[in-house]
């Protein structure tokens, strides 16, 4: 084997400051302003120009000093040069500069915004990694990473934080699949490797459950909840009716309302299963949200600032001040969906489409075509009808 006699000994490989240091031969060490530590080979390529007609001089990234000795960089670049001087441009012969894992990551993250359905979805997935695996993994070339890295960032998130730790698994996932069809590596991804082999250890999450109010108890409430004053009210009374998101009610504008029709229709940037909902109007939530018009505001249920929307906490605030305890906003929809089942025995499918689920398989969606409107606006009038039994009876007595 050739040895090349340089100027950089290890010692300085891990001492010099920022800069771009040679060692002879085209070989640098590039220390960046961060402290991260890289190789780089520049070649001249035998017989070929540049676009000015003078001799194609080509920088190549050899890896990071921290994972590449000083050896094996000279061992690199010296591979770099024999192909160089036989006319071989590395570029297109195989010797491909290894992207680091940040740097392909956030290729992936650009590629695919245009397919998430919100800026902030996009910008949570490379967080995930900014905060997870950069630190540990970033400089790395996306070819010398495998089950140790990646459990170096997954094992102090699994059990502290499951769900994050998920999401990061799944991501780093993304990124090493996406290095692979691109040939920047080979055989299978570790995160695939570590999920097979069991090695991290079983973590089973808590359901859920969003604290919801009895339907027995609903039309006392219903009646007390309309001698309340101000906006947080309205909207609170019209989430009941409706058992629609918060975010949804909030958002709600009066261009989204068709009056004649009697239907609201949520547009699919604020639904959670990213598709248009069509609400039917019952008089009930008419009554509750006509005289609201009169404001001259773009959205129905208005804050303290002209044409900005109520805040998303204005109901459960509401809720305390009532004394209402251990109920959530969103668990009237639990609260729709128990009735549903147990008084109005509504199909299944009637009762989840009216809480803007997704029913069925993305084959059977794909064949049912109708939202199954009017069986639905006939189940919402029912329970309109018996969330204002309470009121109708005071309002008769």
């Amino acid at each position: 084997m050739t040895v090349i006699s340089g100027k950089l000994t290890k010692k300085l490989v891990s001492t010099l400051g920022a800069g771009r240091h040679g060692d002879g031969n085209g070989l640098y060490l590039v220390v960046d302003p961060s402290g991260a530590r890289r190789w780089i080979v520049r070649v001249t390529v035998k017989g070929q120009r540049n676009r000015k007609g003078g001799p194609l001089r080509t920088d190549f990234g050899l890896g990071a000093a921290d994972l590449v000795t000083l050896h094996q960089a000279r061992d690199r670049a010296l591979e770099y040069r024999r192909m160089a001087r036989q006319g071989l441009n590395p570029r297109h012969n195989g010797m491909r500069e290894v992207p680091s894992f940040e740097a392909l990551a956030q290729q992936v993250h650009r590629n695919r915004m245009p397919t998430w359905k919100n800026t902030k979805h996009g910008q949570q997935w490379i967080n995930t990694l900014r905060d997870y695996a950069f630190p540990k993994i970033g400089a790395l070339p996306v070819d010398a990473i495998g089950q140790p890295e990646v459990l170096w960032c997954l094992d102090p998130i699994w059990t502290a934080k499951h769900e994050t730790a998920k999401r990061l698994a799944q991501r780093i996932k993304a990124v090493l699949d996406v290095a692979k069809s691109k040939g920047f590596r080979e055989g299978e991804n570790p995160v695939s490797a570590i999920k097979d082999a069991g090695v991290l250890p079983k973590v089973t999450a808590k359901p859920r459950h969003h604290q919801a109010m009895d339907w027995r108890d609903v039309p006392a409430f219903y009646a007390e909840l309309r001698r309340q004053k101000g906006m947080a009210s309205n909207a609170l009374m019209f989430t009941c009716l409706t058992g629609s998101r918060t975010s949804e009610v909030l958002g709600m504008r009066w261009a989204e309302v068709d009056e004649r029709a009697q239907i609201w229709t949520c547009p699919q940037e604020r639904m959670k299963a990213g598709e248009a909902h069509r609400v039917p109007l019952t008089p009930q939530m008419l009554e509750v949200i006509e005289p609201l018009r009169a404001l001259g505001s773009e959205v129905v249920f208005v804050g303290q600032k002209r044409h900005r929307p109520l805040s998303n906490m204005a109901m459960l605030m509401l809720l305390r001040r009532m004394g209402v305890e251990g109920v959530t906003v969103h668990g009237f929809r639990s609260t729709f969906r128990d009735w549903a089942a147990e008084v109005a025995k509504a199909p299944r499918e009637i009762a989840e489409m009216s809480l803007a689920h997704r029913v069925g398989s993305d084959v059977e969606r794909a064949y049912a075509r109708s939202d199954l409107l009017e069986r639905r606006r006939a189940l919402m009038a029912e329970w309109s009808e018996y969330v204002e039994s309470h009121a109708d009876t005071e309002k008769s007595a």
